[in-house]
């Protein structure tokens, strides 16, 4: 299935072959997770379509999953050596700029390029996206600093300057960037930023925990751990998949009441896609659907 998605509005029945290839990638990286005993559950999305409609939400078209920084940090070091060559572990780093805070699993074989990262020459496959999950210092100074870090590293790790905070902040934003042209000195204060704010393990004291590589709004979210503290596995898509143990705290703090249909208007996927091939590699795109004039290369 070719879909060229620029203005074009997604089908039931291609979502659903999107869905399906998100399934492969999906069902890989679970047995990946339990052969190396890593934890891992679902968030968001596929979170709340397990519960409302045991499988995908109808209009969703990828799969998100929270990991423990620990267990997140230790798949960096096992997927390249241990995981099959067609599904690619990707993570902003010196050599790799993906314009996301996210870590994410790319099908070799297919294609998904996102408009936003239509200039860059990085794996374009349908993908699965992974965030880390980080404990919160008691201490509400320590936290308020946790906050301020992430929100560096996400603007330097972006390039881009935060637009949920108003207009003050936006500009702060740019003056900053402005002071760190090049990407290498961008590098190196979000890397510093990064080991700032995941300084605080996970530990069986531990008595919050949140999500830092995401949203404002998200970052200060301050969850329970215990209700990260195991998966619960239920149903999915005729599989059984986790989610967090403490789900319907996660949930209700995140997106609150997430039972209820958003309105029909809102009911459509979220990623801008410029191509989606479920069947062919991206790479036969190269130069043409993404990569026109790169900015950075892997």
């Amino acid at each position: 299935m070719k879909i060229e998605a620029g203005n074009h509005t997604l089908t039931s029945e291609e979502i659903r072959e999107l869905q399906k290839k998100s399934l492969e990638i999906l069902v890989y990286f679970t047995d990946f997770c339990k052969k190396h005993n890593l934890l891992f559950y679902f968030c968001g999305g596929c979170c709340i379509g397990a519960l409302r409609h045991q499988g995908f939400i109808p209009w969703d078209d990828d799969v998100d999953v929270f990991m423990p920084r620990k267990d997140y940090e230790r798949l960096k070091e096992l997927w390249p050596t241990e995981a099959d060559a067609r599904y690619v572990y990707c993570r902003s780093d010196k050599k790799l700029y993906l314009r996301s805070l996210l870590t994410a699993i790319s099908d070799e074989e297919t294609t998904f390029i996102k408009e936003r990262q239509q200039d860059l020459d990085i794996p374009h496959g349908i993908r699965l996206e992974i965030l880390p999950l980080d404990a919160c210092p008691e201490s509400r100074f320590a936290r308020k600093m946790q906050i301020m870090w992430a929100l560096i590293y996400s603007m330097y790790n972006n390039n881009e300057p935060p637009t949920s905070k108003g207009k003050g902040a936006y500009l702060l934003g740019k003056f900053l960037l402005a002071l760190a042209p090049t990407q290498k000195m961008r590098y190196r204060i979000w890397r510093f930023a990064e080991k700032r704010m995941s300084r605080y393990p996970i530990t069986p004291q531990t008595k919050h925990i949140t999500e830092l590589c995401a949203r404002y709004q998200y970052m200060v979210n301050e969850y329970p751990a215990e209700a990260f503290s195991s998966a619960l596995w239920v149903d999915f898509e005729g599989l059984k998949m986790p989610i967090p143990v403490g789900y319907d705290t996660y949930l209700r703090m995140a997106f609150g009441d997430y039972m209820s249909l958003p309105p029909e208007e809102e009911q459509k996927p979220k990623h801008e896609a410029v191509l989606i091939d479920t069947e062919c590699s991206y790479q036969k795109y190269r130069g043409e659907y993404y990569c026109k004039t790169c900015e950075y290369h892997s």
